[in-house]
């Protein structure tokens, strides 16, 4: 934070600093509690400092590829439940994914789900079961929390008139609130108020308590209801 995040700009763009950290983060695997703590949105709060969350073994990939070749540093927050979660094939071409995007993956006209990381599974199972009751979700996964890339945030809520943010994270300064202040700033994108799915503004519990701890599908869908019309509310 000190010298990494501001090398560049202390030298006038001299010198940069091509710095990865990597750290496990977040919880969902019965750790130790001061093990599962969410802190992208302390990170994000330094300036030059780019805050990386990947959702997936691809995702992992290809961002942490584009976080190596990067020329300044990159906090790359790795979710702990996704090291064991399941199994995906990542062909190794050396190909990366780009910085600074939101990655679409699902289409939906009804609402936007906006998620990263581990809470990513969450989100599309919801995103399916609504679909089977008559509700499209479009679900975007951030990827890149510092800087956010609004444009793709805004172009998605814009169709759809309706925003569920979804983040592990306790709600109190959590980055959900950050993106639902930048989607408020948009005249006529928002149908209805942006609803916040998160963590408690608690420590994270010990691990028998865990599950109540972070967002789940039942809490993802009631979110999504409340941001529909009454008559599909009720469904």
């Amino acid at each position: 934070m000190n010298h990494a995040a501001r090398l560049r700009t202390r030298t006038r763009g001299r010198l940069t600093c091509p710095l990865v950290l990597r750290a496990p983060y977040s919880g969902g695997i019965h750790a130790l509690e001061h093990h599962s703590e969410s802190t992208e949105a302390m990170l994000a709060h330094i300036p030059g400092l780019r805050v990386v969350i990947p959702s997936s073994p691809a995702r992992a990939y290809g961002l942490l590829l584009a976080a190596i070749r990067d020329p300044d540093p990159v906090v790359f927050l790795e979710p702990k439940r996704i090291y064991r979660a399941g199994h995906e094939e990542v062909v190794d071409d050396g190909t990366a994914l780009p910085l600074d995007t939101c990655f679409r993956v699902r289409e939906g006209g009804d609402v936007t789900l906006i998620t990263w990381g581990a809470m990513l599974v969450e989100t599309t199972t919801a995103a399916g079961m609504l679909a089977s009751q008559g509700i499209e979700a479009e679900v975007i996964d951030v990827a890149t929390l510092k800087p956010i890339d609004m444009e793709t945030i805004v172009a998605s809520v814009s169709k759809t008139g309706r925003a569920v943010i979804v983040h592990e994270a306790a709600l109190s300064g959590g980055l959900g609130g950050e993106i639902a202040a930048r989607l408020a700033e948009h005249d006529g994108v928002l149908r209805a108020p942006v609803r916040r799915v998160t963590g408690y503004d608690t420590v994270m519990p010990l691990a028998r308590l865990e599950k109540h701890y972070l967002p789940s599908i039942s809490r993802i869908m009631t979110a999504v209801r409340e941001t529909m019309p009454a008559e599909l509310q009720a469904r």
